[in-house]
């Protein structure tokens, strides 16, 4: 369990995908400091500090949160409007990284606060690449509040 700093925070359910965004951020040296969470209700208990994540530093906000929307127990379209809704951690960028296409989802995301909306795509190397570009933009370009 990871309760130190992180850069990216990942929120996938699915085991094959969430090796293949570790995969890619690995390649391009970017997941030196990244948690995979497995569900809503994990990413929720790590972002607040609650459960096993109780004595992990609150103040230590990740670059990024990459998100899946269909998850069990909490899904990603709840945990994105808890981030939004709380003043201290709403600025964080939450990227919505999916296979849903649905029209619905992807206003709903915009309408929370989502700061982009990715579909995941089918082709292994061309996930790869998306996930790897993501990285790069958030971990190297981005700049948000409190990065000097």
């Amino acid at each position: 369990m990871n309760t130190g700093k992180v850069d990216i925070i990942l929120v996938e359910d699915n085991p094959d995908d969430a090796e293949l965004a570790l995969h890619a951020l690995k390649k391009n040296r970017i997941a030196n400091s990244l948690i995979h969470l497995k569900d809503g209700e994990e990413a929720l208990d790590y972002i607040f500090c609650r459960g096993q994540y109780e004595k992990r530093n609150i103040s230590d906000l990740p670059k990024v949160i990459l998100l899946d929307i269909k998850m069990p127990k909490v899904d990603g379209l709840e945990v994105l409007k808890r981030i939004k809704a709380d003043p201290g951690i709403r600025t964080i960028p939450v990227v919505l990284l999916t296979s849903s296409k649905e029209e619905k989802d992807i206003v709903e995301s915009y309408q929370l606060g989502a700061n982009s909306y990715i579909v995941k795509p089918v082709n292994f190397d061309s996930f790869v690449k998306a996930v790897s570009d993501l990285g790069l933009y958030w971990m190297l370009l981005n700049h948000t509040p409190g990065q000097g």
